[in-house]
């Protein structure tokens, strides 16, 4: 049997990727450096374990390639159970040609996850708007584009320490705000109107603690190697690597 071969079996039996005939790090696990800084592993690769849907029914997509698959879930958002406020979290999302979905966070009510809740971007194309990939959704445009290309895995991390909030786009800085400076409802700082109303709070005012998830918005996605750090609990490392 051949070199290549050999390599991409084992890798299929333990759950690694294969990339130019050599195993990468194993999927949906902790590293030695990960544990010791006391980061958690919120998904097995197996199942969805610590997982509901927004609506409280049970996950009906499957696991694929040791990935989660929001899309036909049977709810808008898979869920995290545990709500979170300060954090760090990464995970590694792959697109199709066309996609639309989003990493929701510090969601108040899951049962109203847009209106009580914000939404890191995921979106095919290579824009810079308020609906790009790396967007705070309708809040913060990125400075860059970051995404890797469809069909390839694109790393993401979120950090929030209290109003901040940055978004890391493999190994790239692309997005930060300062959600106290929205202090009228419905504008953002620069007088301009985001969507989120509803509830006639202003952004500066939303809870700073919530759960966090992936949306089903009617396209296949898959994520993987979802890690989080609480920084409430653990100091924050240097984020951005």
């Amino acid at each position: 049997m051949a070199l290549r071969t050999i390599c991409v079996l084992t890798a299929w039996v333990l759950g690694v990727s294969v990339s130019s005939g050599f195993a990468e790090e194993p999927l949906n696990t902790l590293t030695e450096k990960e544990r010791k800084a006391g980061w958690e592993l919120l998904f097995n690769g197996k199942d969805y374990t610590g997982w509901m849907c927004n609506n409280g029914k049970e996950i009906a997509s499957p696991i694929e390639d040791h990935a989660m698959v929001p899309y036909k879930s049977g709810g808008y958002l898979i869920l995290h159970k545990e709500p979170v406020s300060d954090f760090i979290l990464k995970c590694d999302v792959k697109m199709p040609k066309q996609c639309n979905s989003g990493i929701f966070f510090r969601v108040a009510d899951p049962k109203d996850p847009v209106q009580t809740g914000f939404e890191m971007q995921v979106m095919t194309g290579d824009g810079t708007g308020y609906h790009d990939f790396g967007a705070v959704y309708d809040l913060a445009k990125p400075a860059i584009n970051a995404a890797s290309p469809s069909g390839e895995w694109t790393a993401v991390k979120i950090v929030c320490e209290g109003p901040h909030v940055q978004v890391i786009v493999n190994g790239k800085v692309t997005t930060e705000v300062d959600l106290s400076e929205f202090t009228e409802v419905g504008k953002r700082p620069d007088g301009t109107k985001h969507k989120f109303s509803k509830h006639g709070q202003p952004v500066a005012d939303w809870p700073h603690k919530g759960y966090f998830g992936f949306q089903d918005h009617g396209h296949p996605v898959w994520y993987r190697n979802v890690k989080l750090l609480n920084l409430t609990k653990h100091p924050k490392p240097d984020a951005g690597k």
